[in-house]
């Protein structure tokens, strides 16, 4: 199960209502591959394409591919606001290290 906590739903929700967009969900996507596997993206989006699955969680609705699901059941995604910037971040327990990457003992 995707989590969303409490920070990032507060930062997510106002933003959707400061775009105009409170009909609209989070996507996750798959974005690339780096040195600890898979990297994913997240968008604002009105509704899920035809082979996406939906979720939610603390009110915001998520859509992913179908084919990543079993990959990110386990994502918490979170806000920070500290001294070194502010965003969202995806926190995957089950990362790893990534073929070809040379810092990985």
């Amino acid at each position: 199960m995707i989590e969303i906590t409490d920070a990032a739903a507060a930062e997510l929700k106002q933003l959707l209502e400061k775009e105009n967009k409170t009909d609209h969900g989070l996507r996750i996507f798959a974005a690339g591959i780096g040195c600890s596997g898979v990297q994913y993206g997240l968008s604002l989006e009105l509704s899920p394409k035809s082979e996406e699955a939906v979720s939610e969680s603390n009110g915001i609705k998520i859509f992913f591919d179908k084919d990543i699901e079993s990959d990110i059941e386990d994502f918490k995604i979170d806000y920070i606001d500290n001294e070194y910037g502010k965003g969202f971040i995806i926190d995957n327990p089950n990362a790893g290290c990534g073929s070809g990457c040379s810092s990985c003992g």
